[in-house]
């Protein structure tokens, strides 16, 4: 069984990538589980220096889901923070550890997970294409590049590749919020690069990239901004 961490944005801002996510996963196969103790990761304690009380929300969250063979999160930087971030905060407590290093090896992104462990998606048709962005802490912590991109292909969604999928989107969680010009002119651009691509939606597998990219909407053209969640759910029903 794997267990679904949701992540707080999810939880309190974008629930409806949590069941998009529960229904692909049910629908490849997997018997889903919620731990319902689950609260934040840590990541913006960690963020913003405040590493005792992320590594007091590390030691909350692993007991929660050493039970079960996989973790899957609908978002890269919060997945980075338990695989990556976790070990490092607890590097100098040799039990806490060592469930750290155990848990990290369980912990996937969700597209990461499907391309690893699911069988391949049958696309009924073929769908409006789309375009890509790489989050920030998904392709350079996590290294997950081509697997968001397999999984839309898989599902019938041409891509047209914008011409820095990689560049930052302006959100760097806290980034957002202490330097909001600065981040908002970083939006812009990429919404503009998303519009040059010619596709019709922006695709994203991080709701923080998202919800930063929604906040500028109205300069996006009438572009479809969505997680990834969202749009395999509906290709595969």
């Amino acid at each position: 069984m794997l267990a679904l961490c949701v992540t707080c944005l999810v939880d309190q801002v974008m629930p409806e990538i949590g069941v998009a996510a529960v229904r692909l996963l049910r629908r490849a196969g997997f018997e889903v589980a919620f731990p319902e103790g689950q609260t934040c990761c840590g990541q913006p304690f960690f963020n913003s220096g405040f590493h005792d009380e992320a590594r007091e929300l590390a030691k909350r969250t692993i007991p929660l889901f050493e039970p079960y063979q996989f973790v899957v999160l609908p978002s890269g930087s919060c997945a980075a923070m338990m695989r990556i971030e976790y070990p490092h905060l607890l590097a100098d407590d040799p039990q806490w550890h060592a469930r750290a290093q155990i848990l990290a090896k369980k912990v996937y992104e969700l597209s990461e997970f499907l391309a690893q462990f699911a069988p391949a998606w049958e696309p009924k048709e073929e769908l409006s294409p789309l375009t890509y962005h790489d989050s920030c802490h998904m392709c350079r912590l996590l290294g997950v590049r081509d697997q968001p991109r397999q999984q839309l292909q898989q599902a019938g969604y041409p891509i047209q590749e914008m011409a820095e999928a990689d560049r930052c989107c302006g959100f760097g969680g806290l980034f957002s919020a202490r330097l909001p010009e600065v981040a908002n002119a970083m939006s812009g651009e990429k919404l503009r690069q998303a519009q040059a691509s010619g596709a019709a939606v922006l695709a994203t597998a991080d709701p923080g990239c998202l919800l930063q990219l929604r906040g500028l909407s109205a300069s996006a053209g009438g572009m479809r901004l969505e997680h990834i969640a969202i749009l395999l759910e509906e290709a595969t029903r």
